[in-house]
């Protein structure tokens, strides 16, 4: 149904809502509150109520990390939601396992969703949003929702799913290991405890900061980073030119250089306890084909030659001492409940960073393919901002974003809503705290096992 864009509107129905909808009553008497719950598995929710509800029902899946239950992206996109008139809800997934919570994550916000249906009434419109980890969630929401939910928005989505995530990943420590700390190359999957996962990125980390000291260091984090598919551009930084390939290496340094594999290290330990075993594996993989594949290729070849090192001689080692293997039930568990993209119950507009440090911007090609694959390409639009980090949004971009989705669902159809130019006018004409809407496509993504 259209969004009843006006709050007088909403208010000068509330007469003949009481008389025809008796959730609806509800709805409207618990205006301006905060609600809470707790769902049948010991998940909890929680939801704010607008002064004035329009009818919108906003349900929020948060990303990676402790789970606890959140309802909007920042306490800014919440405060400028709930003027608009959209009311919000969102759970924590189940808080007795991993914070990798995928294999509970879609079922408890859909559990969420029906409980506040109960306790509140029925909106008149309920839509999906998620950011990083709870982008992966709002996919498989907008695939499963249909009926549901009615259109969905990611944010910096983990879309490619996690055993992509979890391969590229290795790819990058295996070289990383094998190249700097060669001790460490039977060590990166299979963790014992989180204590085990620190140590070994405390060990990486300060490998690669004694390597960045010389120029066959270099080269090799560039190969490395290659893997990873970090983005060249850190916080603080001017972009820098197409074959400014020193000064691309020294960016992505800076991005490990302030903990990155701090994060995405340990963060495998908590995939691995979700999902009963080691996810990823590289048993195979011909890491000169792999390198062939990347957009980095020519800075990781121009820096060798500058290094006055062997190329070839490195990937052939990193080729043959390849033998990571992983856990077939694990797998099976991570791909039954961390993937997306096989098809789409409902519009999806997923927006992203072009260079985000932790789910590079490159997942959002390889999840079009697979839309695209399962006939759904009409059903997605995709924008990015040209901006550096991790989820790193204005609240104007966010609303702008969630607007033109309102507007596919207003008419039936996108329309130029999603363009760069559409979004970045929609953004300004918010006031708020600006925007950087940009038209940009994704190079392939890295790592991906076929």
């Amino acid at each position: 149904m259209p969004r009843l864009h006006s709050r007088a509107l909403a208010a000068g129905c509330a007469t003949l809502l009481f008389s025809l909808v008796t959730p609806a009553v509800a709805a409207h008497a618990v205006t301006g509150a905060q609600l809470s719950g707790t769902l049948s598995d010991g998940a909890t929710w929680t939801a704010d109520m607008p002064a004035h509800w329009n009818g919108t029902l906003l349900l929020f899946s948060h990303g990676f990390g402790p789970t606890t239950a959140a309802d909007a992206p920042s306490d800014a996109v919440k405060a400028e939601l709930l003027a608009e008139g959209d009311a919000l809800v969102g759970s924590s997934y189940d808080p007795n396992g991993s914070m990798w919570a995928l294999g509970s994550a879609e079922r408890d916000q859909f559990a969420t969703l029906a409980a506040f249906r109960e306790q509140v009434g029925e909106p008149t419109r309920a839509i999906s949003v998620g950011e990083s980890m709870g982008g992966l969630v709002n996919a498989q929401l907008a695939r499963d929702g249909g009926g549901r939910i009615d259109g969905a928005l990611g944010l910096c989505g983990l879309v490619a799913g996690g055993v992509d995530l979890d391969n590229y990943q290795l790819d990058a420590e295996y070289t990383l290991a094998t190249l700097f700390n060669p001790a460490d190359a039977d060590r990166l999957v299979g963790f014992s405890g989180a204590a085990d996962s620190n140590a070994l990125a405390a060990r990486l980390t300060a490998a690669v900061t004694a390597a960045q000291q010389t120029p066959s260091g270099r080269a090799r984090i560039a190969l490395a980073a290659s893997y990873l598919n970090l983005a060249d551009w850190a916080p603080g930084e001017t972009a820098p030119a197409a074959t400014d390939y020193a000064g691309q290496e020294a960016q992505q340094y800076d991005w490990i250089a302030q903990g990155l594999l701090y994060f995405i290290v340990p963060a495998r330990w908590s995939v691995e306890q979700s999902a009963g075993g080691n996810t990823s594996w590289n048993k195979g993989v011909d890491y000169a084909a792999l390198l062939r594949q990347s957009v980095h290729a020519p800075q990781v070849e121009a820096l060798y030659r500058e290094a006055g090192l062997d190329l070839r001689t490195d990937l052939a080692t990193l080729t043959r001492g390849a033998h990571i293997s992983a856990d077939p039930a694990a797998v099976r568990e991570l791909q039954r409940t961390s993937t997306a993209g096989q098809g789409l119950g409902v519009p999806l507009l997923d927006v992203h960073t072009t260079a985000d440090q932790l789910v590079p911007v490159e997942q959002e090609g390889a999840f079009a393919q697979r839309v695209r694959a399962a006939g759904d390409s009409a059903l997605l639009r995709q924008a990015y901002i040209a901006r550096q980090g991790h989820c790193n949004f204005t609240t104007a971009e966010i609303i702008a974003s969630l607007h033109a989705l309102e507007q596919r669902l207003d008419t039936g159809h996108w329309g130029g809503a999603t363009t760069s130019d559409r979004l970045q006018r929609s953004a300004d004409e918010l006031n708020l705290d600006g925007a950087a809407f940009v038209r940009y496509r994704p190079d392939a993504l890295s790592g991906v096992r076929r």
